[in-house]
Parts: structure tokens; C-alpha cells; sequence
């Protein structure tokens, strides 16, 4: 028997559970002693040594009997996975690939080339460069389609097998070969891989006048904190009254850095979030808010289904101390934090080692006793036939049942009432800007049209080619208008290509869509997917919601500094919903 295999297959016995939001540290394994623990029982080792045993037993079975190869490490990979969803959706083993990519993540850079990348119908593309990487110094460009990495035939991989392909090793190089819109040939690179940032904060903007607006999509990382100040700095520089923090889609991450990013707005020692683990190991760990000189800016915190872990726990303190409101739709409800252990050979697993509470004491975790991980990650939309919502109009705001009388009530700050399990429930309910099937393809074909239409080859739109992309800079409205030619252009160019399965007819149906697809596709190919991403901004909903219940947030805090009772103009919303209403955008995009 391979002695690897029989190593890390006995950890499968000794291993720890993990999930949720992630402790700073890794910690090495060590395989802890039996007869030094008292907290083992004799009944306990038993057993363990049967289980062990058994495990024992059956691997020499299958290599006695088996009539195929053994592929071990797939085999061990697999079964140290099964025992760790045995346990919560959120206990993982990382191979050394994806282990290597968790701890890049957390340290908020990696080795790549500094490119967008997202997959279409007929491949992967450049959807933007990031300024000051490799491959913006080579001179790769929006709209490239990479065919090749490596000299391997890239035509029909993921968006994560390009990923894969084109990260590595600091100062070695990646050959890339690409087709670009309106050259004839297949053009070649070749980038020397260095270090790409991978930040929290990529967008922070005035998104109108005094208002500030700050998206932490990529987690909360190292750095996490520090952007957070030095974006709030430069917005105050720009005469920021007042903020909008977007947490919507962002997964969470380390919970120290979760802390001090609550600790920006709440005074110091107020409670933040509690950790409990196993009641006859640990004693409940309380954090307290540490800043000396809290922002008093009125706040709004934006969250979705996707609000997750360390993400929750800064919405649930803002909540429950009334700092702030609270806008959107109920986050995914991961009340878990996990360690993460390295294990040997590069390979490392998160494993669940407490759970948080806010600090009104919620727990926001939903229950997955079932055991079906499609029904704990995959959540059905209440609501599926609604119609979309036009952009440019503020989400209504609707009036919805309370919670079950089963979900435990908690009173916090002004005597408001949020109940336990399921996650943050929105003070204010606000849908997003959701997708229908033709949207979808509205997305696909926005997307091949503007790469026509930046390369100049969309007969006469040509002052709508690109040379280079101007980093850094606000669109004005007259740059780049969607204008009545540009959206007759992109009529012709939807009815010759029966391959997008879109009529002119659909194009006219949702016309506001059409314009707000196009109009983010071109200000990306020109300055940057920053700049495009306030354009989506500009328009959604959610986030014109948020801007219109800015005085009510103010009121909120100062009814709670003063001690003073509030009412608001809307109703409270208190509703344990799940949303899965189709992603308005393509598939995720990957920075490589």
C-alpha cells in the first residue's frame, strides 16, 4: 500500500470539522494524543479504533479486489470530503491547488497576469485588464478570445481551467494565444507572471452628490480594514455626507478583519459578535469594537442571498445596535466559523469550530439537517413569475408576512424585533434588477457586439473604436452614448446571427436593459471594469433604494444615541425568505 495514501488516509480518523468565517491563522495538524486528552473517553477510543478499523479493512478490500486501477489520492481526497459533509455544508478539504488559491485569496494577491476572464458560448474571453499587470503591459485587450495556453488547445475550457492554466510561479512565463475582433490571424503572447493585487474595495465612488458608495465584494482579506479607512478618507475629500456600504456577493472571510471593519462605525466596546465552540472545550469568546474615533456618517448597508459568514456578522452588529439601516434581501444565513488547518503535502481542510451570534445573541445560521447540500445552496424564489424591474427604478418597497413563530425574537437596539436562524433579515426588503432568460442573452450578445464595436468594425460606429483603456476615469454622459445608431447596429447584428437566439423584437421589448448592458459593456473596453460596474450601479435598484432611506438610517442613530423612541415611514420588514431568482449577469468572472 502506498505510504502517502496510508498518511493521509489516517487523518480522515483524527481530522477536525471545519467552515464559516475563517480564523486568521492556518494551523499546522498535529494528531492529537488520546491519552492525553481526559475529554476522550474509553467508550470514545473503542470507537474510534472500530471505526479505524473498519476504514482499514475496507481499502485493503479494494485493493485486494478491485478490477480496476486505484487511483489513491482521489480515493482519500473523496473520503476525507464525505466525512467532512457529515458534518456541516461548510467543512472542506482543499487539494493542494485549491488550497494554494484559499490562502492567495486571504492574502489578497496572487501570481498571474492581471486579466478578467469569463466564459461565453464558444469560449473564454477578456472581459477587462487590470491597470499595471503583465498582461496590460503585453497588450491584451477586452474582447480577446484565448485559444490557447501553453500551446494547449484553450477553445473548449472553463473559466476555471484557464484560471488554473495561466496562474503560477512569480517571474515564469505563460504563452497565451488569442483571437482579436477584426484580425484575420490568431495573435500570440507571451507574460511573464507576477503579482496581481486581489483586493476587497475595487470600487468606492460618489454616486451622487454627498453620498458615498463603497462595494467590499472579495471578501474580507488582510487588508480588508485598511482599504475600508483609506476609501472612507478619500470620499470625505470628495464631500461625502453620508455612505452606502454594498456587501451584496460578498462571501466572507477572516473574523478579525470583520471586526474592525464593524468597528468603523461603532462606538468602542460595543459588542460586536460572540464565538461559542464546543461548550466543554472553549468558553464564549465576546469581541468588542475597538476604534477610538467611530465614523457618525448616516449608513446604509446593502446585502443579498449572498451575503455571507464574515459579511453577516458586520450587517448583524450594524442592526442590532440601530447604527444603521439595514437594505435588500435576507443573506444566505452562515452562522459558522471555521479554522483552517494545513495538513500535510500542501493539502489543508476549513473545519467548523464555533459558532457566532450578534450581539443581541442571534444566531443566523440556517438549518441543513437534511443533508442535501442542493437544498442548503440551491433556495427556490417565492416570487419566480414577479416581473423584472426596469433599471433606473428604485425597488419597491413591499410589505411582506413576518418570520414563522418558531424562529426565537430578540429585541435590540430602539426596540425593534429580528429573529434568530436564516440569516440577516433586511430592514428594508428591496429586489434587484433580476435576469429572464432573454436578458441572458441580451448579455451574451451585448458582449460580442461591443467587442465589434470596440475593435471599429461595426460600419459606421468606427469613432467607437478603442486603442487603449483609459484607467481611473468617470464616464461622462457623452462618452460613448447608446444612441438610436448604436442600438439599430446592434438590431442587425442580433438578426444575421441566429446563434444568439434574440429578435429585434425582444431587443425593443426591453429596451432600458439593452441600453444599460451596452452602455457598461462599452465604458469597460474604454476605462476599465471598474468604471463599467458603476454603470450597472448607477441603475440598480437596490441601490437607488438605499439612497432614498439615507435620512431614515440618519434618524435611526441618533434615535439610539438620544435614547429616544422612532418611527419610521415604511414598515419594518421581518420575513425569513430565500431568493433564486436567475443571475442577472453571465458566469462569474475570474481575475488570473
Amino acid at each position: 500500500m502506498n505510504r502517502k495514501f496510508w498518511i493521509v488516509a489516517g487523518l480522515i480518523i483524527v481530522a477536525a470539522s471545519v467552515a464559516g468565517g475563517f480564523r486568521t491563522r492556518a494551523t499546522r495538524h498535529r494528531t492529537p494524543s488520546v491519552s492525553s486528552n481526559a475529554a476522550i473517553s474509553a467508550a470514545e477510543k473503542f470507537e474510534a479504533d472500530r471505526i479505524e478499523n473498519d476504514y482499514r479493512e475496507a481499502i485493503s478490500t479494494v485493493e485486494e479486489n478491485y478490477a480496476g486501477e486505484i487511483d489513491y489520492e482521489k480515493a482519500t481526497q473523496a473520503a476525507i470530503q464525505g466525512m467532512l459533509f457529515t458534518l456541516d455544508p461548510h467543512s472542506v478539504f482543499f487539494p493542494t491547488v485549491e488550497f494554494k488559491k484559499l490562502k492567495e485569496d486571504q492574502a489578497s494577491s496572487f501570481y498571474g497576469i492581471g486579466v478578467q476572464i469569463t466564459r461565453h458560448d464558444d469560449g473564454v474571453y477578456v472581459q477587462s485588464v487590470v491597470d499595471g499587470t503583465p498582461a496590460a503591459r503585453a497588450g491584451l485587450r477586452y474582447g480577446d478570445r484565448i485559444v490557447e495556453v501553453d500551446g494547449k488547445d484553450a477553445r473548449d475550457w472553463t473559466s476555471d481551467e484557464v484560471s488554473k492554466n495561466v496562474r503560477g510561479e512569480r517571474g515564469k512565463d505563460v504563452k497565451l494565444k488569442v483571437e482579436r475582433a477584426g484580425e484575420e490571424a490568431a495573435i500570440n503572447f507571451k507574460i511573464v507572471r507576477d503579482a496581481v493585487p486581489l483586493p476587497s474595495i475595487r470600487n468606492a465612488f460618489m454616486i451622487s452628490p454627498g453620498t458615498g458608495f463603497v462595494v467590499l465584494l472579495s471578501g474580507f482579506q488582510h487588508t480588508t480594514d485598511d482599504e475600508l479607512r483609506e476609501s472612507i478618507a478619500n470620499l470625505k475629500k470628495d464631500g461625502m455626507r453620508q455612505l452606502i456600504l454594498d456587501l451584496r456577493n460578498n462571501p466572507g472571510g477572516l473574523l478579525d478583519q470583520a471586526i474592525d471593519v464593524a468597528s468603523e462605525f461603532l462606538p468602542r466596546d460595543k459588542v460586536i459578535v460572540s464565538v461559542k465552540g464546543r461548550s466543554e472545550y472553549h468558553e464564549a469568546a465576546v469581541y468588542k469594537s475597538n476604534g477610538s474615533d467611530p465614523e457618525d456618517l448616516p449608513l446604509v448597508v446593502l446585502i443579498n442571498r449572498n451575503t455571507a459568514s464574515a459579511s453577516e456578522i458586520v450587517a448583524g452588529a450594524i442592526q442590532d445596535h440601530g447604527r444603521g439601516l439595514v437594505v435588500g434581501e435576507t443573506s444566505f444565513g452562515k452562522g459558522l466559523v471555521q479554522h483552517v488547518f494545513q495538513l500535510p503535502y500542501g493539502t489543508g481542510l476549513t473545519l467548523t469550530t464555533a459558532r457566532y451570534y450578534t450581539p443581541y445573541g442571534r444566531s443566523l445560521q440556517r438549518d441543513y439537517s437534511s443533508g442535501s447540500l442542493y437544498d442548503y445552496y440551491v433556495r427556490h424564489d417565492e416570487n419566480e413569475n414577479e416581473q423584472p424591474i426596469q433599471p433606473g427604478q428604485p425597488s419597491p418597497n413591499e410589505s411582506v408576512p413576518s418570520r414563522g413563530s418558531s424562529a426565537p425574537a430578540f429585541r435590540t437596539a430602539a426596540g425593534r424585533v429580528f429573529y434568530g436562524g436564516g440569516g440577516i433579515t433586511a430592514d428594508i426588503e428591496a429586489r434587484p434588477l433580476t435576469g429572464t432568460p432573454v436578458r441572458g442573452r441580451i448579455i451574451e450578445a451585448g458582449f460580442l457586439f461591443t467587442r465589434m464595436l470596440a475593435a471599429g468594425k461595426i460600419p459606421g460606429l468606427e469613432s467607437y473604436r478603442i486603442d487603449r483603456v483609459n484607467y481611473g476615469r468617470s464616464p461622462r454622459a457623452t462618452d460613448y452614448p447608446i444612441n438610436d445608431r448604436v442600438l439599430e447596429a446592434f438590431r442587425n447584428f442580433v438578426r444575421k446571427d441566429q446563434a444568439l437566439r434574440l429578435q429585434p423584437a425582444q431587443v425593443d421589448s426591453d429596451l432600458e436593459f439593452v441600453k444599460l448592458r451596452l452602455r457598461e459593456e462599452i465604458v469597460t473596453a474604454a476605462y476599465g471594469a471598474d468604471a463599467g460596474q458603476r454603470v450597472l450601479l448607477e441603475s440598480d435598484p437596490q441601490v437607488l433604494r438605499s439612497i432614498g432611506v439615507l435620512p431614515d438610517a440618519k434618524r435611526l442613530a441618533e434615535s439610539v444615541r438620544n435614547g429616544t423612541p422612532i418611527s419610521f415611514n415604511f414598515k419594518p420588514l421581518r420575513r425569513w425568505f430565500m431568493r433564486a431568482a436567475p443571475p442577472l449577469a453571465e458566469e462569474d468572472e475570474i481575475l488570473v
